[in-house]
């Protein structure tokens, strides 16, 4: 892959890149309820504006699994107001489009939809926050789709094993092949990579002539053994990998001197949370293609708050001590001048830009290590209530790790300083339920179920709203285990509990994250959830069988002379590909 020149001609694909823009997020908030909107209408006004080919989401489009009716209402008319029109689209997409888009009983790309008028199609892939849930495996981005307004793909319904199909699409003589997969949690992900479960296929013929774009949304960070997934899992025929979930914008492609891609990690277009990758400046990208040459625009945002962080170490300040008289006085009238300074800076940089809204974030963390007290963060924020966006929490106390002297760990990386939070700030649902087990008494320790089986079942409860979720686990488990019990004759009660101490009944950790889905599968081929037939057999059906629910439409309602050709299907197409 080589840098191109900008020119745009009738050979050059223009891709407008954005991820994790989170619409949404904290929507009912006096100050900043409109951020993620108001930088959504940017990011699809800068579309319009360059005529670009089509838009690339990187997943987590929406915040919330479940959005509000105003968040879901919003979305849609900035998708109907920029991305509907008479515009002619000047590429043809030549995949079979059954395989590409397989959640939808409308399985063609929108703007080849005889009944709607596209001009800027969206292609979408889901996050870890607006990801499928629920007996029907159904996400926030398959409402759009149904609507004709985003192109959802790269969703597997597979837990064993996953292909991945691109869609072969064509402009002049380039030619592209857009990969994606939605979020799935980075230990099975993982897991799968290891064991070769997943695979790309690529078309068969001519493959040096395409050009290979993956969107993905994973750790790209380690956060763990397994809780992350390596950019050398990646194929080397890919050319540029757009990484999603990662929020600091490090959208300058990066070179990966192993696998020979590239990697660009547009980051977030609203900061969701106040953590040093967050300040970094928001930017979308504009990517050109034309044959196997790229280059990527920077394009930045002008209506994201602006987000400044600072450290403070107390213990390494030269004109005080822990010691020293009314020292709190003096901590807090050093964090004072700090907020200041940052917010002197927010203004000078505001300066020009009308879109930028008024009031930025701050954030000061402050490191009290070494015998320092507190003081209220409350009263010192009254200060600033009326000049930023965040006052009741500017203020972030926090102390070192205790370093054990004795431990060698080369795990702990030094990286700076590493500080723990006294509060629980950023602890998962997981954490909590492990943390409960391992503290609680032996008689009322888990006998079948597992902690990180239960930890995901109330994960999915309070993160994703699934009322059933704990239910589903339970009654798979308890059916699970009348099973084994039956096949090997136990009936009696003491042999119960001796089979249940031994742990046989015991879902396996690398089954009980597939536990909640597998029950939900087991509901529906029973009758005992309430769902039309045809969605039923689209999900009992692989994504490489069965004929689409609706025949394609045949004719382009004249639009044929507009560039808009290339509407037929490319079913049959599946032939070209090769594992």
């Amino acid at each position: 892959v080589e840098a191109a020149e900008p020119a745009d001609d009738e050979d050059t694909f223009k891709i407008l890149i954005a991820t994790d823009i989170h619409l949404g997020y904290l929507e009912k908030d006096a100050i900043r309820g409109n951020d993620s909107f108001n930088t959504l209408d940017e990011i699809l006004k800068c579309a319009k504006t360059n005529q670009v080919d089509f838009i690339l989401l990187g997943g987590d489009l929406f915040h919330e699994n479940k959005p509000s009716r105003r968040c879901l209402h919003s979305c849609i008319t900035m998708l109907r107001r920029y991305c509907m029109g008479d515009t002619p689209i000047n590429f043809n997409i030549l995949s079979d489009q059954t395989v590409n888009f397989n959640t939808t009983q409308f399985p063609w790309v929108n703007y080849q939809d005889e009944n709607l008028n596209i001009s800027i199609p969206a292609f979408s892939i889901h996050g870890n926050h607006d990801d499928p849930t629920g007996a029907e495996g159904l996400c926030a981005l398959d409402l759009l789709s149904a609507s004709g307004l985003v192109n959802h793909f790269g969703h597997s319904q597979s837990v064993e094993r996953i292909e991945i199909s691109p869609i072969l699409m064509q402009k002049g003589n380039t030619k592209l092949a857009l990969f994606g997969l939605g979020s799935i949690p980075d230990e099975r992900l993982y897991r799968m990579f290891v064991n070769n479960q997943v695979t790309m296929l690529r078309p068969k013929e001519d493959q040096d002539e395409w050009f290979n774009l993956f969107t993905i949304h994973q750790n790209r960070s380690k956060h763990g053994p397994t809780n992350y997934i390596p950019e050398q899992f990646l194929d080397e025929f890919i050319d540029l990998v757009v990484w999603g979930h990662e929020h600091e914008c490090l959208i300058a492609p990066t070179r990966n001197e192993q696998q020979l891609f590239y990697v660009t990690q547009p980051g977030s277009s609203v900061a969701t949370s106040l953590s040093p990758g967050e300040a970094a400046k928001k930017h979308i990208g504009l990517l050109r293609v034309k044959g196997r040459k790229m280059n990527l625009q920077k394009i930045p945002l002008k209506t994201v708050r602006q987000f400044f962080i600072q450290d403070v170490v107390l213990d390494d300040q030269d004109h005080f001590t822990a010691d020293t008289p009314q020292v709190t006085k003096k901590v807090e009238d050093l964090c004072y001048a700090k907020v200041t300074e940052m917010l002197d800076e927010a203004e000078r940089e505001r300066l020009g830009c009308p879109l930028t809204p008024e009031k930025p974030l701050i954030r000061l963390r402050v490191d009290y290590t070494g015998g320092f007290d507190t003081f209220n963060t409350s009263r010192f924020s009254q200060k600033f209530v009326d000049r930023v966006a965040n006052p009741k929490d500017i203020i972030h106390f926090l102390r070192r790790r205790e370093q054990k002297g004795d431990i060698k760990d080369e795990v702990n990386v030094d990286y700076g300083k590493l500080l723990k939070n006294t509060a629980v700030e950023g602890l998962r649902v997981e954490d909590l339920v492990k943390q409960y087990f391992e503290a609680t008494e032996q008689t009322v320790q888990l006998s079948l179920l597992t902690e990180h089986g239960m930890g995901k079942a109330i994960q999915e409860f309070v993160d994703k709203d699934e009322k059933d979720a704990i239910e589903e686990l339970i009654t798979y488990q308890l059916e699970k285990t009348q099973r084994h019990l039956e096949a090997r004759g136990v009936i009696t009660e003491q042999d119960i509990d001796t089979e249940v101490r031994a742990g046989s009944c015991m879902i396996s950790r690398a089954k009980d994250v597939n536990a909640i889905n597998r029950a939900k599968a087991h509901r529906l081929e029973h009758g005992n959830v309430p769902v039309d037939s045809d969605i039923s057999n689209e999900l009992a059906l692989d994504s490489d069988e069965g004929s689409a629910p609706f025949a394609p439409p045949t004719r382009g309602r004249g639009r044929g002379g507009r560039g808009r050709g290339g509407r037929g299907r490319g079913r049959g197409e599946l032939s070209y590909y090769l594992s």
